[in-house]
């Protein structure tokens, strides 16, 4: 039963028992109401408690039940709600542990609420671009009052019971067990007439409409692309000037036209994917993990510390490789001043600084490494390099340690066969900076074991990263996309743009950064080494050379303060480069090219399709495993606009004929040939179908 039935004495305890968070799908509900039904039909029952089996009281709505036809199956949410409110004895929510979304609003419509300490509570709903649907934008502004209502509707930040145990949203905090001090409860209120309706509490705001004006402001100039924040505001404010029922078909008005904005659209397929990421398909949910007590770390740069700060943040020991005293004293120190920045800016409190600052040793001997369960390679991208150090770490590691590589584009299989044991070599694609970054490319091997891609992707949640599987290819699957991103900003300068034109387009279509900054940021020179080794692979594939002439002038990015962009010491801040531009311009004449304005719609649309075009390729050569896991890679790494949904989402939602026809045009201009439509984009427009569908 997803809602378990009970009698204590004269009181019917029902428990929502819907694992993991007990969702409110279809079952559930449907089971409420028939509880709710039972206790109102026994005499001998004076009052109804409802709460959550496990660790919630009720995470909302079921997640499994979105965009299906369970969702909106009667008995729903709202006739739910009505059948507690309407009861004719008096039904009290026991809250514990998590109470959010529509479980908030379950509890709002029973007629009085006792919770523990601790408990969190939530309307998190504006994260997937909607609002409370289920009358939180009128209900929880009578009992908490309109400021700290919006407040929480529109930032979606849980709030502690605690903390809320002055306003009429609690009746009782209840310390110690919930479920014997919500019977007594319940059995001291079980005669009280009229039963309390938080509906029935009066409303009001002096001011409110200079109020509600001031908070538009502040939510337009934060909410972006996004159009829910705004709608938060409008619903809480409808519950100052509408009558009840009227402020609640307006919230519902509000929520169904949400659900139809592609921005609702692409937060939810966001959510729904980077959950799915998780799921292997050839990997068993039970597949035994490995222990991971303990890490080793090669290499103390930036990248190497990075990753080991991501490890001491979870409580997890870490030791830093390196061949210089001096390199490892400087990482070291690095990563004390990173921790140490965070404690000034009020995000991590002293004490935790020191531990994870003494969870972090440093070695110049691999025999100290020995006994780390995963030892991650961090060295410089060169397969020499990655050859020395695999065959040092297959000689020194213990049996059953773990053997990856940070490498962002090299033969991951190449790298096993440097060992004796390439069941136990993977790859973990760190994006920079490691400790901020959220996303994490897992690289499955040819041989890697199962048991080891599971405790990764395990291990990926621990240190919160996102964890998304990508098969052996050059470049994986972000790079490997970047490349043709790169190369069509290389020939767009060739034909007309400078930099700053191309980086303001795709920043205006929402990126975080454009193709140039980010180069500026990363490193020039890194992007010419990998240039110079695929020179050499795949001769046939012609690149602009305009980045090549960039890095000959030494302008490597903001670390040598002159990159596409000139920089200011302790200013990051791109400024035009003259020097630069006219390289670009000389570089068109030397070529014979005539320069000619190109439209921001046309920068667009060439950097964005030239993603989707590799991505395509990706998925048809299982490279990825699904068109999600490509979005959720470029949501979480890439800075690709989240209100968009990700470079596939994008595809579906403009039309995948439509993508083909204007790419089918870029193919007639120059280097057309870098615009091959993959088979599988080309067969899926004929078909009339999506990536994502």
């Amino acid at each position: 039963m997803t809602a378990e039935y009970q009698v204590h004495g004269a009181i019917a305890v029902i428990t929502l028992n819907n694992p993991p968070v007990n969702g409110m799908g279809l079952a559930t509900r449907s089971a409420m109401v028939e509880g709710m039904k039972k206790a109102l039909a026994d005499d001998a029952v004076k009052a109804v408690v409802i709460t959550g089996a496990g660790k919630a009281f009720s995470g909302g709505a079921d997640i499994r039940e979105f965009n299906s036809p369970q969702a909106l199956t009667e008995p729903s949410l709202y006739t739910v709600i009505n059948t507690v409110e309407n009861s004719t004895k008096p039904v009290i929510a026991a809250i514990h542990s998590v109470c959010v979304g529509g479980g908030l609003e379950l509890s709002l419509g029973c007629h009085y609420r006792v919770a523990v300490p601790g408990a969190q509570i939530a309307l998190p709903e504006v994260k997937l671009g909607l609002l409370p649907g289920a009358g939180g934008t009128q209900r929880l502004p009578r009992v908490v009052g309109v400021e700290m209502a919006l407040n929480m509707i529109v930032s979606s930040t849980p709030v502690a019971a605690e903390k809320l145990a002055e306003t009429a949203l609690f009746d009782q905090i209840i310390e110690g067990d919930l479920m014997p001090g919500a019977l007594a409860f319940a059995a001291k209120v079980a005669d009280v007439r009229p039963l309390p309706k938080v509906r029935d509490i009066a409303i009001d705001y002096p001011n409110h409409e200079a109020f509600f004006q001031r908070s538009r402001n502040t939510v337009r100039a934060m909410a972006g692309p996004f159009p829910a924040p705004l709608k938060c505001v409008d619903a809480v404010a409808a519950a100052l000037t509408m009558r009840f029922d009227d402020g609640l078909k307006f919230e519902r008005d509000l929520f169904m036209a949400l659900m139809q904005t592609t921005e609702s659209k692409a937060l939810r397929h966001a959510f729904f994917s980077e959950r799915a990421a998780g799921k292997i398909a050839d990997v068993p949910a039970d597949t035994p993990l490995r222990a991971i007590h303990a890490v080793a770390v090669i290499g103390a740069g930036t990248m190497g510390g990075g990753i080991a700060m991501n490890f001491a943040n979870a409580g997890i020991p870490v030791t830093i490789l390196e061949m210089q005293q001096e390199a490892l004293d400087k990482g070291l120190d690095t990563i004390r001043k990173n921790y140490q920045n965070t404690v000034k800016k009020g995000k991590l409190a002293p004490e935790k600084c020191e531990q994870r600052i003494r969870l972090i040793k440093g070695t110049l001997s691999y025999e100290d490494i020995g006994q780390a369960d995963i030892v991650i390679e961090a060295v410089f991208e060169d397969m020499e390099v990655k050859e020395a150090v695999f065959k040092k770490l297959d000689a020194v590691m213990k049996p059953g340690a773990i053997l990856a590589t940070n490498t962002s584009t090299l033969d991951v299989n190449r790298i096993a066969g440097f060992t004796q044991r390439p069941q136990d070599v993977i790859g973990t694609h760190f994006f920079s900076p490691a400790n901020v970054m959220t996303l994490l490319e897992i690289v499955r091997g040819a041989h890697t074991g199962k048991d080891v891609l599971a405790t990764v992707m395990a291990l990926a949640k621990k240190i919160r990263k996102t964890g998304v599987v990508s098969g052996v290819c050059d470049g994986f699957i972000g790079n490997r996309m970047i490349e043709q991103y790169s190369r069509q900003a290389g020939f767009l300068l060739e034909e007309g743009c400078l930099p700053e034109q191309v980086d303001k387009a795709v920043e205006q279509f929402g990126f975080a950064m454009g193709p140039f900054r980010m180069g500026d940021l990363a490193g020039n020179d890194i992007g010419w080494h990998i240039r110079k080794r695929r020179y050499l692979d795949k001769p046939d594939i012609v690149y602009s050379k305009t980045a090549d002439l960039l890095c000959e002038m030494g302008r490597f990015g903001q670390k040598t303060q002159a990159g596409w962009y000139d920089y200011k010491a302790g200013d990051r801040n791109a400024y035009p480069s003259q020097a630069v531009n006219d390289m670009i311009v000389r570089h068109s004449a030397d070529l014979g090219i005539a320069r000619r304005k190109v439209g921001d719609s046309e920068i667009v649309e060439r950097l964005v399709f030239s993603l989707v075009n590799e991505a395509a390729y990706i998925l048809e050569e299982g490279i990825a495993q699904r068109a999600s896991d490509i979005d959720i890679v470029y949501l979480s790494g890439y800075g690709f606009p989240l209100f968009r949904g990700g470079p596939l989402f994008y595809a579906d939602t403009i039309g995948l004929p439509n993508l083909v026809m204007a790419m089918e045009k870029y193919a007639q201009g120059r280097n057309g040939d870098a615009w091959k439509v993959a088979p599988l984009l080309h067969r899926l427009a004929d078909q009339g179908k999506t990536f994502n569908g």
